[in-house]
């Protein structure tokens, strides 16, 4: 143990300089190690508080010579740390050249935040945000991470609070991490091998609180980050004093265990301090100029759409973002990350696009990253949009926002998308160039938080976001929906099946999508929010999960089940496999006939082949996507494959009927089917003579 060697006596407490290296507040022998940095302070003092109480019970100044450059550090004798939450304040000067000290500031590097512990309450109105010092010492044990393939992901995109509050969750502990924890079993049971959770940083639910009719609505979805080294404690079923974050290790080391990993959504774009007219709690008083990117005249930029946006590519600030992140994979053990609106991410000071950010680059090579997935929002607020051209280096994905909006319209019936679909279905490389952005590149998706659920999808022409107060001004028209015949909730037994099946064409489709496949939670037991397609205010039964639906809607989890099933069994549909050995491209077209690749304007009809070797099975894996988005039945001939037979596995009509004989399928309308081809060897001499009519409810 290092020897206790105070320096100086400082309002009654021993201190010395402490370690410059290592920013934040963390335990050393007998005391507390503070280290901040400002280029623009005179000075920093630090604001010692106990819990709860609203006076500090002492400020200690940092000494001039605790500082080295623009860093002061100190470390203070005698602070248990269950016994304090800190602050910092600033000296500065005003535009009168008069020195004055900022508001209370929590630790840029804190690794937990105090006061807003429980959901949707401030305990007063004179609130400040404190820091606390954070014991690590989690035990990860002899911990293995799945580290998956990227093409393998099934991603689960789920909201902590939402996915078990409804009190028909059957969790003890709703609304929390422990609450997630307690469904492993049911995602187990889906298949999905990846939960992508939206923001778990802490963030103020409280922002904007408003009521609407009576009702309260709040920041929900958490976009509106107060710190980003700090996990959002009332997410925790109990109070983790000084052991912050330990119920979501748990959590995490829970699912990777288990096969499934952790993806988060993170906010670099903005902060909960928004414009001039918000609050100063951290970065504004610290160094507002050199964290936020500002206007000539001194304004906020605003590519966020949130009031401020964060100046990424300033060298202190790029160094803020990656030391972030290599906390949460290192002390969280975290496999991944969603950048949201990560075009900024790659915007220069000045909010001009960057052809090679630096802030992008030093994250695609830094070592502690090198395994974790890299995963941008290619659009941000400003009109910035980099679908397909994000700065990538071969280790930056995508959420493929294309994959999404051209096969909304192919699967609707819209005319004019069919070549396109087919681009999306076999990995989008008309966009990744694989020579130029690697074989990891696309993360198709048709459904996420942001706007309809697939059941909305299909239940909607419009948004209808009136709950939300702004007379359903806000969240995109540009919806590429179908109600089907009514619009909303129905008692039509034909347009309730025209739903399903829709539903159910959109699994299979996007789940023999190459590339990473996403959807939203709930959407595999047909989840609805009522056609509200921004639900970021609704801490209620708009945003929470109904686990009711899962019995209700058990033939659609069971289809998702399956189709989930059928992508890991056959890794040709997700990604390029060898050369198969009966000698077929790898992929080729079929539209409607063998080796009819002709696309036109009015092209709803696909049949699309994969083939490959399975390295693992030692043999080919061929499958044959059948699609018809056309209303009325087409007839489909399958290609014939030497010593193959045709095999139907996947059908999401009970009206569709294959011939084996002649390997001819009459598809109903807007159906899909999809087929494998097994081995004739040991049938009865090699002749199939059987026709199958889909009766079985899938």
């Amino acid at each position: 143990m290092a020897l206790r060697q105070p320096t100086d006596h400082v309002a009654g407490f021993d201190i010395r300089p402490g370690n410059y290296l290592l920013n934040g507040a963390f335990t050393v022998p007998e005391g507390v190690n503070f280290t901040i940095h400002s280029v623009h302070a005179l000075g920093c003092e630090l604001v010692l508080f106990r819990p709860w109480e609203k006076k500090p019970f002492a400020v200690i100044p940092f000494p001039d010579t605790y500082r080295i450059g623009n860093t002061y550090s100190m470390v203070v004798y005698d602070l248990p740390i269950a016994n304090f939450e800190y602050c910092y304040r600033i000296l500065e000067t005003d535009a009168t050249g008069k020195v004055i000290k900022t508001p209370l500031l929590i630790d840029i590097y804190t690794k937990a935040v105090t006061g807003q512990s429980t959901w949707g309450d401030k305990p007063r109105e004179d609130f400040t945000y404190r820091s606390r010092v954070v014991e690590e010492d989690f035990d990860w044990g002899n911990f293995e991470e799945p580290n998956l393939g990227f093409s393998d992901l099934i991603i689960y995109e789920a909201h902590v609070r939402g996915f078990t509050k409804n009190e028909n969750s059957g969790v003890k502990y709703p609304g929390t991490f422990a609450g997630l924890m307690e469904k492993i079993p049911y995602l187990l049971s889906l298949g999905v091998n990846a939960v992508e959770l939206m923001p778990v940083f802490e963030f103020d639910e409280l922002e904007a609180v408003r009521d609407v009719e009576g009702k309260r609505v709040l920041n929900y979805w958490g976009y509106n980050t107060v710190s980003f080294f700090a996990p959002n404690t009332s997410y925790a079923s109990v109070s983790e004093h000084n052991h912050e974050g330990n119920e979501l290790k748990r959590l995490i080391k829970a699912l990777n265990e288990n096969g499934i990993e952790v993806i988060l959504d993170v906010v670099f774009n903005h902060t909960a301090e928004g414009n001039e007219e918000g609050p100063t709690f951290s970065f504004k008083g610290y160094d507002q100029s050199l964290y936020y990117m500002m206007t000539p005249d001194g304004r906020f930029f605003n590519f966020s759409g949130c009031g401020n946006t964060l100046n990424c590519n300033h060298p202190i600030v790029r160094q803020m973002i990656l030391d972030c992140l290599r906390y949460w994979v290192v002390e969280y053990r975290v496999d991944g990350f969603r950048f949201d609106l990560a075009t900024i991410l790659g915007r220069a000071e000045d909010g001009s696009p960057m052809e090679a950010p630096p802030l992008l680059e030093s994250l695609a090579y830094d070592p502690i990253l090198s395994k974790v997935k890299l995963i941008a929002e290619a659009w941000d607020a400003g009109g910035l949009y980099q679908v397909g051209r994000f700065p990538a280096w071969k280790r930056w994905a995508e959420w493929n926002g294309r994959y999404r909006d051209e096969m909304r319209h192919f699967l609707k019936s819209d005319e004019g998308y069919g070549q396109l679909a087919f681009y999306r279905i076999t990995g989008s490389e008309d966009i990744y160039d694989p020579s130029f952005r690697g074989k990891n590149a696309s993360v198709n998706f048709l459904t996420c938080h942001d706007g309809f659920t697939l059941r909305d999808l299909y239940s909607y022409n419009t948004k209808h976001n009136e709950s939300n107060g702004w007379n359903n001004s806000d969240g995109t028209d540009e919806n590429n929906s179908w109600n089907c015949g009514a619009e909303g909730e129905t008692n039509d037994p034909e347009i309730l099946a025209l739903r399903r099946k829709m539903q159910k064409n959109a699994f299979a489709t996007l789940l023999t999508s190459r590339g990473a496949v996403m959807f939203l939670s709930g959407d595999e037991f047909g989840n609805t929010q009522y056609g509200n397609n921004n639900a970021y205010c609704h801490d209620d039964d708009i945003s929470w999960l109904d686990w009711e639906d899962l019995e209700k809607n058990k033939d659609l989890f069971q289809f998702a089940k399956k189709m989930i099933a059928f992508r890991k069994k056959h890794p040709v549909v997700r990604k390029r496999l060898p050369k198969a050995a009966c000698g077929l491209p790898g992929v080729s077209v079929h539209n409607q006939s063998p080796w009819n690749g002709d696309f036109k304007n009015d092209t709803r009809e696909l049949g699309i082949l994969f083939t490959g070797y399975d390295e693992k099975k030692k043999t080919d894996d061929i499958v044959f996507l059948c699609i018809n988005m056309h209303w009325e039945k087409k007839y489909f001939i399958l290609p014939e494959i030497h010593e193959y037979y045709w095999d139907a596995e996947i059908m999401t009509s009970d009206e569709i009927e294959f011939t084996s004989e002649n390997s001819s399928v009459m598809m109903d309308g807007r159906s899909v089917a999809i087929f494998v081809a097994k081995a004739r060897e040991g049938r009865d001499g090699g002749s199939v003579k059987k026709k199958t009519k889909n009766n079985k409810k899938q």
